[in-house]
């Protein structure tokens, strides 16, 4: 998967608690397997209107906001049912970092391995950062992982803590896949020995 060390972008404000799964990828989206093309059903029941045409109030259908890379969202953010269909949607509408004061473990889990940094922050640090989304395209956050550190359009700074083995996953792009294909030679050997042992099977 590709590399997260530090993201510097538009900020999109979704002041909306317990955006559950099926808000952020409804679904009738869930029937293929590729992790490409659901961005355009990101958020789908909110971004467009029963005609099919964008809902204009929507945050994402705002021309500052349209190109967002980082969501900032209230709390319990991906909750609902398990479908890893959701951080696709999100990846692939450009969207590499979500901010909220909780999310669910599900979600969690599967952001870092699709390379997607999910933040965790107070509620007086969210409302500051909610606050810096809401003015738009002229004011940017900047996500640096390395020194786990979130910079506002102001230069105010906030420190986020993460697991160790997770930022190292995201500094170096590593998924499951990835992980698996580190210890390549000690599985074939394995294999050779194995085979050795018991050339029957």
């Amino acid at each position: 998967m590709e590399k997260f060390t530090s993201l510097t972008g538009v900020a999109a404000p979704l002041a909306i608690r317990n955006v559950d799964t099926d808000m952020i990828i409804p679904k009738q989206y869930l029937k293929t397997i590729k992790r490409t093309g659901l961005g355009k059903g990101l958020f789908s029941e909110m971004r467009y209107n029963e005609d099919g045409s964008e809902n204009p109030d929507f945050v994402l259908n705002k021309p500052a906001y349209r190109h967002a890379q980082i969501l900032v969202a209230e709390d319990n953010f991906g909750c609902g049912s398990s479908r890893e269909h959701a951080p696709w949607a999100l990846l692939d509408f450009g969207i590499r970092c979500v901010i909220s004061t909780s999310f669910a473990d599900i979600f969690y889990n599967n952001c870092f391995k699709n390379g997607i940094l999910p933040i965790v922050v107070s509620p007086e640090e969210l409302a500051k950062l909610m606050d810096d989304a809401e003015r738009g395209a002229n004011a940017t956050l900047s996500v640096d992982l390395e020194s786990q550190e979130i910079r506002g359009p102001d230069g105010g700074v906030i420190h986020f803590d993460i697991d160790p083995f997770r930022k190292h996953c995201l500094i170096n792009g590593l998924d499951d896949i990835g992980l698996s294909l580190q210890k390549a030679d000690k599985i074939t050997a394995f294999e050779k020995q194995e085979h050795a042992a018991h050339p029957w099977l």
